[in-house]
């Protein structure tokens, strides 16, 4: 068994889908060693993505906190709106190296099936996304983004019909298609070697944080902040400063409608080392001891796992993880739509309803750097039905 994050990770599947890890493990080890593979990945960051992605300071948000600077790394300005299409457009390049005609992929936001079938278009691949009929019914601009670029999206019924039982469904159907089909993992999770291979392509988010920083501020900024849910955007963030000792790091999950509750999705605060979707990481619980439901009014975090790495950074007290409620959410929300212009993915609000709180506590020469890990429009219409309640 492989464990890549002390005892976290590892691969909990069948035999026949070990065979198939291990040669995409195979496979990614040697197309991070050519040259030609890294030149082209890299061309269509640039290119198609639109990296890199800016660094922005938010100076009205600053200034009504009234402490620390926040800086936005702004992966809403990427193509399609999110920080996902790094991750697709590394894993087709992939895929297509391994000779391989469809891929597959899981959605909760539905981020990352825009995002997987951009890239299926773009190389002229056969494409399904797994979306729970939940996550589909609060998403439809993105199903229908989807459906757009040429994707067949299947909703999923089964247990709570959003981004856990997805992702349960898109393994399965992965395995009955092992031959010609890739399964493109769209966060941080997953069973040996995704995890590594999902931040090895998100990575890029803070090597051009740092640089960015050191450029316009001349040094690294003291936080680092991201929202969490499987887990993806964040460790893109925070791998490249992870031996700078100097920067703090928080990942923020969603509390859904408080701790208390049995309405979140708080992995890293209220679960206990478990084993979900094939590896060893953090879960929920129910008192059973089941994978129990969770909830966030965001699509995109409402996962009762994490990614190992996280759980293991968390193990060694490297980063802290905090979280925000729905409310706490949704003022974040409207508070940087209207004090900067900028209109953030309700997942992302999580992250910005911590940065908020926490400039607050901070001098001003401090720095807080807060991952934008995507845009809003998707979430327009949700949160519209959500203040008229």
């Amino acid at each position: 068994m492989k464990f890549q994050f002390g005892k976290f990770g590892g691969q909990f599947v069948p035999p026949q889908v070990v065979e198939a890890l291990n040669d995409l493990e195979k496979a990614f080890l040697e197309a991070i060693e050519d040259e030609s593979f890294i030149e082209e990945f890299k061309y269509y960051l640039k290119n198609y993505v639109g990296r890199p992605s800016s660094l922005y300071f938010a100076e009205r948000l600053t200034e009504k906190c009234g402490g620390a600077k926040i800086y936005l790394k702004r992966e809403d300005l990427n193509h399609m709106g999110a920080h996902k299409i790094n991750n697709t457009i590394g894993q087709i390049l992939l895929a297509k190296r391994m000779g391989k005609t469809k891929v597959i992929a899981e959605t909760g936001a539905g981020q990352h099936g825009v995002a997987t079938a951009t890239a299926a278009a773009m190389f002229g691949m056969e494409c399904e996304v797994f979306q729970g009929r939940i996550d589909m019914e609060r998403q439809k601009l993105n199903v229908f983004r989807m459906e757009m670029l040429g994707a067949k999206v299947t909703g999923v019924d089964q247990g709570t019909a959003t981004l856990a039982d997805a992702v349960d469904y898109a393994i399965a159907k992965w395995v009955e298609r092992i031959d010609d089909t890739f399964y493109l993992l769209g966060s941080a999770v997953g069973p040996h070697p995704y995890p590594t291979i999902v931040k090895y392509f998100q990575k890029i988010i803070g090597e051009e944080a740092k640089k960015q920083m050191i450029e316009q501020e001349g040094r690294l900024p003291d936080y680092l902040l991201a929202c969490v849910g499987g887990g993806s955007n964040a460790i893109g963030l925070f791998t490249d400063f992870l031996e700078d000792k100097s920067v703090k790091m928080i990942g923020v999950e969603a509390a859904g409608k408080g701790l208390e509750t049995k309405d979140h999705a708080a992995t890293m605060t209220l679960g206990k080392e478990g084993v979900i979707h094939g590896m060893n990481t953090k879960c929920v619980f129910d008192e059973s001891g089941n994978i129990a439901p969770v909830y966030s009014i965001s699509a995109g975090l409402d996962y009762p796992g994490v990614g190992p790495e996280h759980a293991f950074l968390e193990s060694v007290n490297r980063v802290e993880y905090r979280s925000a409620t729905d409310q706490e959410a949704i003022d974040a929300f409207l508070e940087l739509s209207k004090m900067e212009g900028i209109i953030p993915a309700i997942e992302s609000s999580h992250a910005i309803a911590e940065a908020i709180k926490l400039a607050k506590t901070l001098d001003k020469d401090q720095i807080i750097l807060v991952n934008l890990s995507g845009r809003g429009d998707k979430d327009v219409e949700m949160i519209e039905n959500y203040l008229k309640k």
